[in-house]
């Protein structure tokens, strides 16, 4: 009986020594960094107009992606546009009624002014004449008073005639009045403001991106009728996707916005994040994370973000590990071999 049991002791006593060795192996073991579970989140920009309108044109499509100034939609706008044409319009009229203005007559103006004033002195110098003759027929009692008297109408007449026609000329070489002028020039510059103004309501018929980004959704179709402030499309910059995960009181006492951390989704090589938010205040664990140690606990949530090329390969909702690994140990001051 003895010799029996001295034969089972023996494997038993492996089997303990070979326990005691793995349990010693796996205290020496160094212990990693803890992991906490979180998820990507993204701040999406919902793309609106102030204006509602009937969606014309829709160039981009979910998924794709498009740059800074890229137009995303075009409402109708066939009523703007004919309000800027005319406001232009407008504003052509007035600077060329400025132009005409400070410029005087044509030179076809003034030629004929020039045919007219000849003319008239040719009439005025006839007159003269004959009114001389009448006034020597007249002192011989050759004619009578009357006709003299006619002579010296149409003598006085002609000789108002050039005056007038050399005051027009005159004038005619000249732009027209300081006040007229003036008046011209204050239509000149009020007419920019109804070109505006109708830009201004014909500007957000066509929404550009107001940076690079992803088009996550698109939320009207062409022929759709949409509201004034509906978004249209839903773009998600690489800057806006961020991770965000839950910490204990303890571990949050330990961290700092701007510290390194490493961010790992299933199947995927760790990326490098930075902290960027640490909240203030704690909170139960949300639904969201599923760890059964976690539940029921009281966390602090911390935000990180990514650089863009990194951020534009993850995607909002995806689970994901966060590693507080320390960032490289700084070099020790002073040198040494």
């Amino acid at each position: 009986m003895q010799g029996r049991r001295r034969e089972m002791a023996g494997p038993a006593g492996a089997c303990l020594a070979l326990l005691a060795a793995l349990a010693l192996l796996a205290g020496c073991q160094p212990k990693g960094p803890p992991v906490f579970q979180g998820y990507i989140e993204g701040e999406f920009v919902y793309v609106a107009g102030k204006i509602a309108g009937r969606l014309d044109v829709l160039p981009v499509a979910r998924g794709d992606l498009v740059s800074a100034g890229q137009t995303l939609y075009v409402l109708e706008h066939a009523y703007e546009a004919q309000g800027v044409a005319l406001a232009e319009a407008d504003l052509r009229q007035a600077e060329d009624t400025l132009r005409d203005r400070q410029k005087g007559l044509r030179p076809e103006e003034i030629d004929q002014l020039l045919a007219d004033l000849r003319r008239a002195e040719a009439e005025h110098a006839l007159s003269s004449l004959e009114y001389d003759r009448r006034v020597k027929l007249y002192g011989q009692s050759v004619i009578a008073k009357e006709e003299l008297d006619t002579s010296r109408t149409t003598h006085a007449r002609d000789k108002q005639q050039v005056k007038s026609l050399e005051a027009k000329l005159a004038t005619g070489k000249l732009p027209s009045r300081v006040d007229q002028v003036h008046a011209t020039q204050d239509a000149v510059e009020a007419a920019p403001a109804p070109r505006e103004h109708a830009r201004w309501y014909q500007g957000p018929m066509s929404q550009p991106a107001g940076g690079a980004g992803l088009v996550y959704d698109v939320l009207h179709y062409p022929g759709e009728w949409v509201a004034a402030g509906a978004p249209v499309v839903t773009l998600l910059p690489p800057q806006n996707v961020k991770v965000r995960f839950f910490v204990p009181e303890a571990v949050a006492a330990g961290l700092a916005v701007g510290r390194e951390i490493r961010v790992a989704a299933d199947g995927a090589q760790p990326v490098v994040a930075h902290i960027t938010y640490i909240a203030p205040t704690v909170e139960y664990t949300p639904p969201v994370i599923y760890s059964q140690g976690f539940r029921e606990k009281l966390v602090i949530m911390v935000e990180g973000r990514f650089a863009p090329e990194t951020a534009a390969r993850l995607h909002p909702g995806q689970p994901v590990d966060v590693s507080l690994e320390p960032a490289t140990a700084p070099k020790p001051a002073g040198g040494g071999a």
